[in-house]
């Protein structure tokens, strides 16, 4: 897929949005244990500048995460990476379920990667830039909604994968139901990032795992991954 169809000189940059600032960005990506090529690839070409307020956009290739207004951030690249890298590590998903569109920066990244993303995000004000980044940078494979993210979005499933940009203390039983894993009996895989401990768990969602021979597996990265037995 392509990162973007209209490489503008803005999504190009300039000093410290240009190309030679995204390298060193990979290149830090890298030592932190970053090592899935697609992965940093992405990262390397995606204007990560463009996905934040312009009075920011100087601190766009640093590791960290940045304020994106209503109290929102965009996420620190080395957790998109490190998210992107377990969600797609044993096999390239066709179709992607994302909880929390945010700044869209986690969704353009998907988009380049797999065939089609489907992004949920409950702040209106959010969706709405985001869409605009989208077009602005010839994203098409894109579809987003504006609804309360934490029960999916049943109309398009099941989906080969789910990514939780934005998610409570708790996953909420249905996500697993809108995986093929769970649907169809392939193999499907839900990822979030959690910096200490696993998230809670529902009851229901433990009996759904039992019913559905699924497994959980903690990564000491930071990344919760679910998948199919």
């Amino acid at each position: 897929m392509n990162v973007f169809s209209r490489p503008t000189p803005e999504a190009r940059g300039l000093g410290m949005t240009s190309q030679r600032a995204r390298d060193r960005l990979i290149d830090r990506l890298k030592a932190e244990g970053i090592a899935d090529m697609r992965v940093l690839d992405v990262l390397r070409r995606l204007p990560r500048h463009l996905f934040i307020e312009e009075a920011l956009a100087s601190r766009a290739y640093e590791d960290t995460a940045l304020p994106i207004g209503l109290g929102q951030t965009i996420s620190q690249p080395w957790v998109v990476a490190r998210m992107t890298e377990a969600l797609i590590e044993h096999k390239l998903p066709a179709k992607v379920l994302e909880v929390g569109t945010g700044s869209g920066y986690q969704a353009a990244v998907l988009a380049a990667l797999v065939e089609n993303v489907y992004t949920v995000e409950r702040i209106e004000e959010l969706l709405r830039n985001a869409r605009r980044r989208f077009r602005k940078l010839g994203i098409e494979n894109i579809r987003s909604r504006h609804d309360d993210g934490k029960l999916g979005w049943p109309e398009h499933a099941p989906f080969d994968a789910i990514v939780l940009t934005a998610a409570g203390e708790a996953v909420d039983a249905a996500l697993f139901g809108q995986l093929h894993f769970l649907a169809s009996r392939h193999e499907g895989v839900l990822t979030r990032f959690a910096s200490d401990n696993p998230p809670a768990i529902s009851n229901a969602t433990n009996r759904a795992w039992r019913n559905q021979s699924t497994e959980y597996c903690w990564r000491s990265s930071g990344v919760v991954r679910y998948c199919g037995k």
